[in-house]
């Protein structure tokens, strides 16, 4: 799939995957993800964390009774290794799916070795859709 508009294609985020019990995205590193020290920013794997939970939990809140959107509420990523260049795959699985709230793990790892360099949990709320957002 192409990036969707806005931050998850300023990012390059590709969603491969999705449906309401999992995503699969993929992002190819490079220099514009990384901080000064020549590894990626902690704001990249915490917001393709954010997009990816979001993604899911769209799918799965389209999935329930009523016209839902969802927002995020809560965003904890760990950053576990250090990582410069090349893709990375993120999946998510949600460990929660309620009628108001759900909660999705995203884990994010090298392409290169299968190795995590950073996983986070995302909490998000099951809104009505605006008038303006409904299908």
């Amino acid at each position: 799939m192409e990036p969707q508009p806005g931050w998850d294609s300023a990012l390059g985020i590709r969603v491969e995957e999705m449906t309401p019990t999992r995503v699969v995205a993929h992002v190819d590193i490079d220099e514009r993800h990384q901080q000064p020290y020549g590894i990626v920013h902690g704001g990249v794997w915490s917001s393709v964390v954010e997009s990816v939970g979001s993604h899911g939990a769209a799918a799965a809140a389209h999935e329930m009774p009523g016209d839902l959107a969802v927002v995020g509420v809560a965003n904890s990523t760990d950053f576990l290794r250090p990582h410069r260049t090349g893709r990375v795959r993120a999946t998510g699985t949600p460990i929660f799916t309620g009628r108001t709230q759900q909660i999705w793990l995203v884990e994010i790892e090298r392409e290169s070795d299968g190795k995590l360099v950073a996983r986070g949990q995302l909490r998000v709320q099951n809104l009505s859709a605006p008038p303006d957002r409904r299908a």
